[in-house]
């Protein structure tokens, strides 16, 4: 026989959040493939995981400031959230520690976070490494990322890129896994 919850699909909600240009909507388009410039709407996506089958539901928000009243309004019942950054902007990855990680664990406390470097195909581009060079930054290297994983306790660090599609799967993989764990919610 077939387990209910197999019938059913076990159900879970992702709420991306970062910077505004940090790479989060083209990450959750690359995933589902949706067409789409400036807005993504939110979706469910099915994903195998482990011989599970879960309804991910996916939530982008926006990142600008002005929206900071209006962000937690997607916050309720979320079982991950996916943290991102650049890896061309140094300064997004400082805002994680500032602004993104003391929101989070402020609206959605012991949710897991999956902590994503977007753009990694942009690390080792000569003209974003130029244009870097301008403001005496450089690329975000790994090691920075797991650090900061480290620092805001996430459940994981990742690094993917929307536009050659590396590592884009996994993000969503291991945020699925992370979502499965959280016992937060019944």
């Amino acid at each position: 026989s077939i387990a209910p919850e197999f019938m059913a699909g076990i159900q879970k909600k992702l709420v991306a959040v970062g910077d505004v240009d940090c790479g989060k909507t083209c990450l959750l388009r690359a995933f589902t493939n949706s067409e789409g410039y400036l807005v993504f709407d939110n979706c469910v996506e099915d994903i195998e995981v482990d011989g599970k089958r879960v309804k991910l539901a996916l939530w982008d928000t926006a990142g600008q400031e002005d929206y900071k009243r209006l962000r937690p309004l997607s916050y309720p019942n979320t079982d991950v959230i996916l943290m991102c950054f650049s890896i061309d902007s140094p300064n997004s990855l400082e805002n994680i520690s500032t602004i993104w990680a003391p929101e989070i664990k402020n609206f959605c406390p012991n949710v897991p976070i999956i902590l994503a470097g977007n753009r990694k195909d942009l690390r080792n581009n000569p003209n974003t490494i130029k244009e870097l060079e301008k403001i005496n930054q450089e690329p975000v290297k790994p090691d920075e990322g797991r650090a900061m994983a480290k620092k805001i306790n996430a459940f994981s660090y990742l690094e993917c890129s929307a536009i050659t599609k590396e590592g884009v799967r996994d993000v969503f993989e291991i945020a699925t896994r992370a979502a499965l764990a959280f016992k937060g919610r019944k």
